[in-house]
């Protein structure tokens, strides 16, 4: 077929850039799905030592977050990266590593696309890894923060 941008790259009729994209998300929700399991683990057994003791949670199960975190004394946003060495904080990091996959698939396959010349794929990646950045960082209201 003449005029056909993304020609399959084999058998399975998966592109090269597909196929990229689909490696780095397997990768990385391995990596991801390891590290959470990890850290729930420590926090359980308590290492590191937890804000909120895990035996403590219970009295906080019919807040809101907002009400939660107001009770628990901890501010919204991102202030949960300086809390990294309580437990449970700890497995918020592959939480957020899980929700940057996205955008490390999209930076993944850019230089494929950058390969082939395909400039307006490359274009619309960058612009999709710029606005995931921007609506993480809550410069962008995404209702997240």
């Amino acid at each position: 077929m003449e005029g056909k941008v993304n020609t399959p790259a084999s058998s399975t009729g998966a592109s090269e850039e597909q196929k990229r994209y689909a490696a780095v998300l397997g990768a990385m929700m391995k990596i991801g799905f390891v590290l959470l399991v990890i850290t729930f683990i420590l926090y359980l057994i308590g290492m590191p030592k937890p804000h909120v003791p895990v035996g403590d949670v219970s009295k906080f199960w019919g807040l809101k977050g907002e009400k939660y975190l107001e009770a628990i004394g901890v501010e919204k946003g991102w202030s949960w990266v300086e809390r990294l060495g309580e437990g449970d904080f700890l497995n918020f990091a592959p939480i957020a590593l899980l929700a940057s996959i996205t955008a490390l698939c999209y930076l993944a396959i850019i230089p494929i696309f950058i390969k082939k010349k395909d400039m307006v794929y490359a274009l619309l990646a960058s612009l999709e890894i710029i606005i995931l950045v921007l609506a993480a960082s809550g410069v962008i209201p995404s209702g997240g923060h």
